[in-house]
């Protein structure tokens, strides 16, 4: 379970906040600050992992709080949900790492997705030891926008619609949480996405050129090597 704590002056704003926490699984609410003092307290005693943060209060600015967490080398990640929707406001967010910047008014989608994507950025992060350039891509949020943008770069008989169905098979299990030790063959993958068994190869070789997977080799009942895929 991921621990967090919502920054929100506006108690109303905090209880929807609070209610649509309790919807994503993979999400404990440890507290609730209505005032930049109080959040201080929360985050040092509780050290949740992830703050929901609010940038206008009567006593100061989130941002400033965030920077404050930051000179302190406190690395707590933060996500940002405000009204704010000046430019300076969102440099400012970026230069102190934020996670993302939501604009008021908060819809549950939103908040869903954004939360996936950090669930899915841990999970990514956790057993990494080594990263080349697509990696990176998907582990920057701000680099969602470019990833996308090299579907037209893919090589000849690699499409992005299947390419994405084969990372969603690695990326998700029966109980909808990311495995990063799940190891899968070729036939295997190919039942999953409906193609042949050379298709799923093709695609899962690709992701072996990109660094995203590594292949071990293991033997059946008879003695044949099988080549079976992993995340890195």
């Amino acid at each position: 379970m991921i621990s967090v704590v919502i920054v929100e002056d506006d108690e109303k704003i905090a209880e929807i906040q609070r209610r649509y926490l309790e919807r994503i699984d993979g999400f404990e609410l440890v507290g609730l600050a209505q005032n930049l003092e109080t959040a201080r307290e929360l985050v040092d005693v509780l050290e949740p992992q992830l703050l929901l943060l609010d940038v206008y209060f009567p006593e100061g600015t989130g941002l400033q709080f965030l920077r404050d967490l930051r000179s302190t080398n406190n690395e707590i990640d933060v996500i940002l949900i405000t009204a704010a929707r000046e430019v300076d406001t969102f440099k400012a967010a970026m230069r102190g790492g934020v996670f993302d910047f939501i604009v008021k008014p908060l819809v549950f989608d939103r908040l869903a997705e954004t939360l996936d994507r950090y669930q899915q950025h841990l999970a990514q992060l956790q057993d990494l030891e080594a990263v080349a350039q697509p990696v990176v891509d998907q582990l920057l949020p701000r680099s969602s926008g470019q990833v996308s943008q090299q579907a037209e770069r893919l090589p000849k008989g690699v499409d992005g619609l299947t390419l994405e169905k084969v990372r969603g098979a690695f990326n998700h299990v029966e109980t909808g949480r990311r495995n990063t030790k799940l190891l899968i063959s070729a036939d295997e993958m190919g039942e999953l996405i409906g193609a042949s068994r050379t298709t799923a190869r093709r695609y899962l070789e690709y992701l072996i050129s990109t660094g995203e997977l590594v292949a071990d080799v293991s033997y059946g009942s008879v003695g044949r090597p099988e080549r079976r895929y992993k995340l890195r």
